[in-house]
């Protein structure tokens, strides 16, 4: 079986990229920092205008038809570019909207005109609705509702029904985080069927925007070894620094072929969980690996706040806590039956 993408899957992400890398250089996440949305509205339009919110949903809807595979190398693309905004919650809600039945709010979604909050709720609720008691809104601003997803849960809720949102500050300059406190939410929007097959599409996602991290820190090491020079050679001559630059590419290596097959694994079926969950636990552990390892490459520079190695960093620690963490994830794990 041939994991690796094909020619157009491949087109669809250097696409991608491309557009991401013109609307969304990476400088403008500290820029942005002060302002209430991490992406500006042009650089949304133009990522909704490609088709990147809607790639998983049906044409009569405006999407493209495509499956988990390609969203996957779209996330990619995210993680390698530190893409701020709510896309994760606002691609995950367009297939609840569509389970649900609302084809005009997934039309929206997949528009870009109907963007999502992300919303976790410190306990498990009931399956019908999000539990009473504290919770995190990421990423609210000009959003009416908010993704909540579990295992076996997949809704949306009005943001006007949350109640006072009290903003707090984020480690990471692409994210905006809140804290709510819920009460007796009723959602506007269920997909109970397709709880479990989103959520495992989610851990995906999250796992894809990871790799794209752990390749981009590989990248930026690599070049830095090549050109930054001690005593008149460039510093990827000595051992500590060649050694650690190919553990980098190693790591990010064995969480894209994870992904890979995760991905074309799908999001049902009986080994879509254990692919999944263990995309998710590698990818975490590359991505929070090679992070590191790019600021200690890059020296005194890499450990400032002017360049950007640190956005790196902390991008990995928030996704690593979207979902399901990696101890959380291999926990699970160890309890699901051997892959067939």
């Amino acid at each position: 079986m041939d994991l690796l993408p094909t020619q157009d899957q491949q087109e669809i992400a250097g696409a991608a990229g491309e557009l991401l890398t013109k609307e969304l250089p990476i400088v403008e996440l500290v820029a942005r920092a002060g302002e209430p949305r991490a992406i500006s509205d042009k650089a949304w339009e133009a990522c909704a205008g490609m088709g990147l919110l809607a790639l998983g949903l049906p044409e009569d809807v405006g999407g493209a038809g495509c499956g988990l595979a390609e969203e996957a190398l779209l996330f990619r693309e995210l993680g390698r570019q530190l893409a701020p905004g709510p896309f994760l919650a606002t691609v995950l809600a367009g297939h609840v909207a569509w389970a649900a039945g609302d084809t005009a709010l997934a039309a929206s979604i997949a528009a870009g005109t109907a963007p999502v909050a992300f919303l976790v709720p410190a306990a498990d609720g009931a399956g019908d609705r999000p539990a009473s008691g504290p919770g995190q809104l990421r990423d609210w601003a000009g959003a009416e509702h908010a993704l909540v997803l579990s295992p076996g849960a997949a809704m949306l809720v009005a943001i006007a029904d949350l109640g006072t949102v009290t903003a707090v500050t984020s480690i990471d300059a692409g994210v905006r985080v809140a804290d709510v406190m819920l009460g007796d939410i009723v959602p506007t929007h269920t997909a109970p069927d397709s709880a479990a097959a989103l959520y495992l599409r989610g851990l995906v996602l999250v796992a894809a925007q990871l790799v794209g991290i752990a390749e981009a820190c590989r990248d930026a090491s690599v070049r830095y070894a090549k050109t930054r020079e001690q005593f008149g050679r460039p510093i990827g001559v000595n051992q500590a620094v060649k050694h650690a630059c190919a553990e980098m590419a190693v790591n990010a290596e064995r969480a894209y072929a994870q992904l890979l097959f995760a991905a074309a694994t799908g999001d049902s079926g009986p080994d879509a969980e254990f692919h999944a969950r263990t995309a998710k636990a590698v990818a975490t552990e590359a991505a929070q690996h090679n992070a590191a390892a790019n600021l200690q490459i890059h020296g005194g520079m890499g450990f400032t706040t002017e360049f950007d190695a640190h956005l790196y960093v902390e991008r990995a620690e928030v996704l690593e806590h979207t979902l399901a963490t990696r101890i959380e994830n291999l926990t699970m794990i160890i309890d699901l039956p051997a892959p067939q």
